[in-house]
């Protein structure tokens, strides 16, 4: 700590956090400037340096190779899958805080452990079952897992945000002769709305960031979602590092876009439901 002037000042922290600042920022800014340069001034100038000549020309090759159709079908699985999410979880963590009973504890207990189950040890028997199902090379082959495996935290996270609700609140709509359909739609939506934004942005970054079950239970390129695309990019474009870049960079902006957005209900939101 260095005192100047009645003020201190934090050297060794503030060093680590431009340290941390730069481990983010240089990267980023590597990505983007190099999708913007000609291939031919890769090996021939200074990697961080500013293109000569900024040039979309990557980004054009990006799009001519079918790319749209994998940002689609990444939305399609994306969206479907989030809905599927929220359609179940806020149902099952509404059951489980209005009874409080054992039942609904050990129910509680048995879908949080799903947190402890990695997704690479059960790839075979999702795999097998959805060979099963007939739907192997398809959307949906990507989507159910993904609902399986988000149900477990998101669960948790509004079942936290339940509890906070005020009992006398339920009691009062009871009184009023509201079922339970109504207190949820019209109670408990209502103010758990921040911890459904946040697990609505959370999932959507797992499901988009993905690589897994694309990878196993999909092979067509028509079910191509955007992280498998970009490991099948590096085949096609072994040496066209700019056309890759491009393809990143592509890859992120939607996704940040709603990141960015609701950046603090999720923050708020994962803070509240992991303190509890």
């Amino acid at each position: 700590m260095i005192r100047i002037k009645n003020k201190q000042y934090n050297v060794v922290g503030g060093f680590l956090g431009w340290f941390w600042f730069a481990l983010i920022v240089i990267p980023i800014y590597y990505i983007v400037v190099t999708s913007l340069r000609d291939q031919s001034e890769i090996y021939s100038q200074n990697p961080l340096s500013l293109p000569k000549h900024f040039t979309f020309a990557a980004y054009g090759r990006v799009f001519a190779n079918d790319f749209l159709l994998y940002i689609g079908n990444t939305l399609f699985v994306t969206i479907v899958t989030v809905a599927l999410i929220l359609l179940v979880t806020v149902m099952a963590a509404y059951a489980i805080t209005r009874r409080a009973d054992a039942g609904a504890r050990a129910i509680y207990k048995v879908i949080i452990t799903g947190l402890a189950i990695p997704m690479q040890a059960t790839i075979i028997p999702v795999y097998y079952l959805i060979i099963q199902m007939g739907l192997y090379d398809t959307l949906w082959a990507i989507i159910l897992p993904s609902v399986g495996f988000a149900i477990p935290i998101t669960v948790m996270i509004l079942c936290n945000f339940l509890r906070d609700i005020p009992q006398s609140l339920f009691e009062a709509m009871e009184v009023d002769g509201a079922t339970e359909w109504k207190i949820m739609w019209r109670l408990a939506i209502p103010m758990i709305k921040p911890a459904i934004i946040t697990v609505s942005i959370y999932d959507a970054l797992q499901v988009w960031n993905g690589f897994l079950f694309p990878l196993i239970l999909t092979q067509s390129s028509s079910n191509r979602v955007i992280t498998l695309s970009l490991w099948a990019f590096q085949g096609q474009f072994t040496v066209d590092i700019p056309g890759i870049l491009a393809a990143v960079v592509v890859s992120v902006i939607p996704i940040l876009t709603a990141y960015i957005i609701g950046r603090k209900q999720m923050v708020a939101g994962l803070t509240a439901g992991f303190s509890k």
